[in-house]
């Protein structure tokens, strides 16, 4: 149920910026009523850039020095409270906030969990694309600075971790060119089940995204790295999804040396793990394109801690399936360990210090 006295938001999201230009220009058509906040990152220059048009032109124009030019730096300076701003006006019926080039819509929301913006509710997430290039945005090895997409000065972040998670956040994926039946497929594959895919940007409803599509918790839901398993191995005719999970903890050593066997090219993994030298804390995986980022989550607390990395992929990569969860099992804690040391251990280092910190408690 909406709030009383909210706006709807539509926040548009990519890597691509025409494909994300040619989503905003719909919608701002659609909703004659709308007003288009379009926010442009200047790593180098450590610049904001915002210009704020309606159908009758441009309502504001400016440049914002930032401290650091990040995208964390951008929300709390000037998105945020830009939507704000807008919302409350009482001019405009929704707002189109087109977000930074590989900026991710995730912590905008998120964000807006903890800050106060009474007049903002975020209607639909709407990831941009370009179909010329899906496959290789989803699952190619770039890096964002190689293609000068990165966010800020330190952003080592790959295209196609990037880019999947941007699909897996959104509510609705629209498509501008040509797309093949791998790319589409792939887009499936990754979004949450019942997300619209629209490959023509001129049948995009832009009154349906004022409808609330956007449901936080159940997004969140679907991006949590602590998502229990679900079918175990999904097989079409051009992608396949497999989920490789366990009760048991990684073994420290074995993971560190074979880490890659997990995180190879070409395809995209996610998920949880733990392990027996930490066994309060919630490794999270997200890993695509051979890129491959581990850190820290929230603690397990009550619930009991399991390893679970979601694996998709194409058809070139299908007969890795049976390879994958071989080495899956490899890198687990085995009977012989766990009858000798349990599935807990005391340790005062394990070699994840430089990814997860130290190892805050031993296992009691």
């Amino acid at each position: 149920m909406s709030r009383v006295g909210t706006v709807p938001v539509v926040l548009v999201t990519g890597i691509d910026a025409t494909a994300m230009a040619a989503v905003t220009i719909g919608c701002q058509w659609d909703l004659p009523r709308a007003v288009v906040v379009r926010h442009d990152l200047d790593v180098e220059a450590q610049q904001l850039h915002r210009v704020v048009s309606d159908v009758d032109g441009v309502v504001e124009q400016v440049v914002h020095q930032l401290d650091h030019a990040c995208v964390s730096c951008a929300l709390r300076e000037d998105i945020i409270p830009t939507l704000e701003r807008l919302c409350a006006d009482g001019r405009w019926e929704a707002v189109v906030a087109h977000l930074p080039v590989a900026a991710e819509a995730v912590q905008v929301c998120r964000l807006l969990e903890l800050t106060a913006a009474p007049h903002v509710r975020i209607s639909a997430v709407v990831t941009a694309l370009d179909g010329t290039t899906l496959s290789a945005d989803l699952l190619g090895d770039d890096l964002l600075r190689e293609r000068g997409l990165h966010a800020a000065p330190d952003d080592d972040r790959g295209v196609a971790e990037t880019c999947s998670s941007l699909v897996e956040y959104a509510d609705l994926l629209a498509v501008t060119g040509t797309s093949d039946d791998e790319g589409r497929a792939l887009l499936r594959a990754l979004a949450r089940p019942g997300v619209e895919l629209v490959t023509d940007t001129s049948r995009l409803d832009g009154r349906g995204l004022l409808d609330g599509l956007h449901q936080h918790a159940r997004t969140e839901a679907w991006v949590s790295p602590t998502r229990p398993p679900t079918v175990p191995l999904v097989v079409n005719r051009h992608t396949w999804s497999l989920e490789l999970s366990s009760v048991r903890p990684f073994h420290p050593e074995r993971l560190l040396e074979g880490i890659e066997l997990l995180g190879s090219a070409g395809v995209r993994t996610r998920g949880c793990f733990w392990l027996p030298t930490r066994p309060g804390d919630v490794g999270v995986w997200d890993g695509a394109g051979g890129q491959l980022s581990i850190g820290t989550g929230s603690p397990w607390g009550s619930t009991r801690p399991f390893t679970r990395i979601s694996v998709t992929g194409t058809t070139p990569s299908r007969a890795r399936i049976g390879r994958l969860r071989e080495d899956f099992d490899r890198l687990l804690l085995d009977d012989d360990e766990i009858e000798a040391r349990g599935m807990l251990w005391e340790a005062f280092s394990d070699g994840f210090e430089p990814w997860l910190g130290a190892i805050r408690r031993a296992a009691a």
